[in-house]
């Protein structure tokens, strides 16, 4: 299908991935209606940050992903829905388990149900590499094995099942995007790379990390968009789970190196036990085969390899250095 003409759903719009494919969307034409979560301050996130014009053309709906009569208020009148809404934090999962069942299994219900309900044409449906857990071979395809190492790993498993449950149940047009690690700017602390960068922004040259050995498979969040609008316009994607990876190991080690590179800061790392996951929900390794992407969509990462990681970290380490970008950041402690 295409999307132009349509009115396309992004929930979980406020946030990282979410805030830079809405901004996509909307510099391509798109009729955008994008689902924030409910707050007392009127806050849309990241959204708040786009250029005013762009933010004229832009319905922003407040709800709660939980909640089926909010959803279903949200989906109505839609041609797609890309359903991005989820908790995400892995260390907070640790913490507050109940919450992540609530919020990315019976929220993505919710979408599946509402979209079934009202006839919507394509809903992507998103994954991670984390449900992939340490991997059994690289590279990593769709047919590895699932390992919930991590209570935000097992919902999200939950989740991708769900989705696939109703496109085998109901005949639902869903497809699963998979991505693996996705940093760019307006990530949240949370993450390694936002980690480091902001770290170093702020002056700091012992960086605080938790293991440093486990690789990843990173992707600048400007490829990763380019997946979500390809899935969602391919109609071979239905019923598909599809890799989004930029085909290239790193560990977190190198990459902090990299980083001080790019930034032209010579930089330490210190071990803080805090941010050390429990030795057996640690992924060890990422490593995304991207090859089907590539087949049924014509995708392929713009940012791929070793040169396309250190431009990347270079774009990222950019907007990080802006003043009023990372004042927004608390680098003096560790978020959770």
């Amino acid at each position: 299908m295409k999307l132009a003409g349509k009115k396309i759903l992004v929930t979980g719009a406020a946030g990282f991935i979410g805030s830079h494919l809405v901004e996509s969307l909307l510099n391509q034409g798109m009729d955008v209606r994008a689902m924030v979560h409910y707050n007392a301050l009127d806050s849309w996130g990241w959204l708040d940050t786009l250029p005013l014009p762009l933010r004229q053309n832009l319905e922003v709906v407040a709800g709660d992903i939980r909640d089926a009569h909010s959803v279903r208020g949200a989906v109505k009148g839609c041609g797609a829905v890309l359903h991005l809404a989820a908790l995400i934090a892995i260390p907070y999962s640790y913490k507050a388990p109940d919450s992540y069942i609530d919020t990315n299994i019976k929220g993505t219900l919710n979408v599946l149900q509402a979209a079934l309900d009202f006839g919507v044409e394509k809903v992507v449906h998103t994954s991670t590499s984390e449900v992939y857990g340490t991997a059994r071979f690289v590279p990593i395809t769709e047919e590895h094995p699932l390992q919930g190492q991590s209570p935000y790993s097992a919902s999200k498993i939950g989740a991708d099942q769900m989705a696939l449950a109703f496109h085998a149940s109901f005949k639902a047009p869903v497809a699963v995007i998979r991505p693996f690690n996705t940093y760019g700017p307006r990530q949240s602390a949370r993450a390694v790379i936002p980690t480091i960068i902001s770290q170093v922004a702020a002056g700091k040259r012992s960086i605080r990390l938790g293991s440093v050995a486990p690789t990843r498979d990173f992707s600048f969040v400007a490829d990763t968009v380019r997946g979500f609008i390809a899935v969602a316009e391919a109609d071979q994607a239905i019923g598909e789970v599809i890799n989004i990876g930029s085909n290239y190991e790193v560990s977190i080690g190198e990459t902090a190196k990299l980083i001080g590179e790019v930034m032209g800061a010579p930089i330490e790392i210190e071990t803080d036990a805090a941010r050390v996951r429990p030795e057996k929900s640690e992924v060890e390794r990422l490593w995304a085969a991207n090859a089907k992407a590539e087949q049924l969509l014509g995708w392929q990462p713009q940012y791929g390899g070793l040169d396309g990681l250190r431009r990347g970290l270079g774009e990222t380490a950019e907007w990080f250095r802006d003043a009023n970008n990372l004042k927004l950041y608390k680098t003096d402690r560790y978020t959770v």
